[in-house]
């Protein structure tokens, strides 16, 4: 077995055991982190997605971020699903959202409370990959969105994600990066929104292609952020790729590129 094979096979085992810690710890062990997630509105929206067979099992956490819990759900035929359970009790990210939610014209006159605003969180991610998936951009593909709960596909196998770029390097650095030029460039033109966090840590691989996620704080290209997201977005994925060896278009190119237009 090569090196490369021994180091997926390592990381993939560490994946399942770390899920099934969490599962366990989830369920079980911790009432404190059950309450977090799962308070009385979130477990009635849950159960009313399985009582509409849009969910039938749900197990263990997936990823874990200060904003939301992403959890791999199934659906009675076997299909994975993602999860996506925005956590009302925390406030910690509301002044970070509220940037993003002003100034973009489909969410106006969104009340500043802390439920209201995770409810429009989720709206937003929603609207985004929907937005996106139209625009043949590769995003998990979103099925419903709830309140703070937002199903989507799941991007891996049997409950395993796939590695973000952070985890597992690409074999084809260049043929990736290529891809996700096109990705911007259709995100900006058809899709009409800009990701607005962009980097290793929110694109995937999964077999061989990348796949952008976490685009709850995308905007449209009208918004008044869009065009210094958009250069963030870029300098994110040169810095990246160059590192690996790919020699990529200055930044201003490619957002020329992008917007189609001269700077």
């Amino acid at each position: 077995m090569s090196r490369k094979a021994r180091e997926r096979l390592s990381r993939r085992e560490n994946k399942v055991e770390r899920r099934d810690r969490m599962l366990i710890h989830d369920f079980s062990a911790d009432r404190a982190t059950m309450e977090e997630v799962f308070d009385k509105s979130t477990l009635m929206v849950i159960y009313n997605l399985m009582k509409a067979g849009l969910i039938d099992e749900l197990h263990g956490v997936v990823s874990a971020g200060k904003e939301a819990r992403v959890y791999w759900g199934k659906t009675k035929e076997g299909k994975e699903l993602a999860v996506k359970i925005y956590l009302t009790s925390s406030a910690d990210f509301k002044k970070g959202m509220q940037k993003y939610i002003e100034g973009d014209f489909r969410f106006k006159n969104v009340k500043r409370d802390t439920r209201s605003l995770i409810f429009t969180w989720a709206q937003k991610e929603f609207r985004n990959l929907e937005q996106a998936a139209m625009a043949k951009v590769r995003v998990p593909k979103p099925v419903i969105v709830k309140n703070n709960v937002l199903i989507m596909e799941f991007i891996g196998e049997n409950g395993e994600s796939a590695p973000s770029l952070k985890e597992q390097k690409p074999d084809n650095p260049a043929k990736v990066y290529k891809a996700l030029l096109i990705y911007m460039e259709r995100l900006y033109r058809k899709g009409d929104l800009v990701h607005g966090d962009l980097s290793e840590y929110n694109i995937m691989l999964w077999k061989g292609q990348p796949v952008m996620f976490d685009m709850s704080q995308s905007v449209p290209t009208s918004h008044p952020l869009a065009g210094s997201l958009l250069r963030r977005d870029l300098e994110n994925v040169n810095r990246f790729f160059s590192r690996l060896g790919v020699k990529v278009v200055p930044v201003e190119d490619v957002y020329r590129r992008v917007v189609g237009k001269d700077v």
